[in-house]
């Protein structure tokens, strides 16, 4: 941050930040309640996404298959969201940087049942007549552990025909 930059305007109101952090959390339970409905409570209508090897989503609908495929298979995953930083853009818009971490479970895949990602997300924040909203979110993986063969989206369930 240059000296002579005003701090202020990058502040969000406290409530705003509770909003986000809401949103943050809506976000994990979605996912691992395999509620897609309430991802429309996430992500702006044309929100775009970068998911790595998941794919690189473009708009609700393919946000949401991407987020289903990936977790429909497992038999749990738990999304941990954490330290975050969010700051004012402008009027009615943020950035922020959240730290994530998402355990995966998939009983009887070979090599082992949990694949655990850590990671950042970045995300655009975008206030809309129905509160914040994530605009664009992009995933950096940090660490992995585990099994990634829990998430390959090729395989079948043990015993599924």
């Amino acid at each position: 941050m240059a000296v002579n930059e005003d701090r202020s305007t990058r502040h969000l109101p406290l409530q705003d930040r509770l909003d986000i952090a809401e949103l943050l959390a809506r976000y994990c339970f979605a996912l691992d309640d395999r509620d897609w409905g309430l991802l429309e409570q996430v992500f702006t209508e044309d929100a775009a996404a970068e998911y790595g090897l998941a794919g690189h989503p473009r708009g609700l609908p393919a946000i949401v298959e991407v987020v289903r495929a990936s977790l429909e298979p497992l038999d749990a995953s738990q999304h941990f969201v954490g330290t975050s930083l969010v700051e004012a853009t402008g009027a009615g818009e943020a950035k922020g940087r959240t730290y994530l971490i998402a355990q995966h479970i998939r009983h009887g895949t070979p090599g082992g049942d949990l694949y655990t990602i850590a990671g950042t997300y970045v995300d655009r924040f975008v206030r809309t007549r129905d509160g914040w909203r994530i605009a664009n979110r992009h995933l950096t993986h940090t660490w992995t552990q585990g099994n990634p063969a829990v998430l390959a989206s090729h395989r079948t369930r043990p015993g599924a025909q």
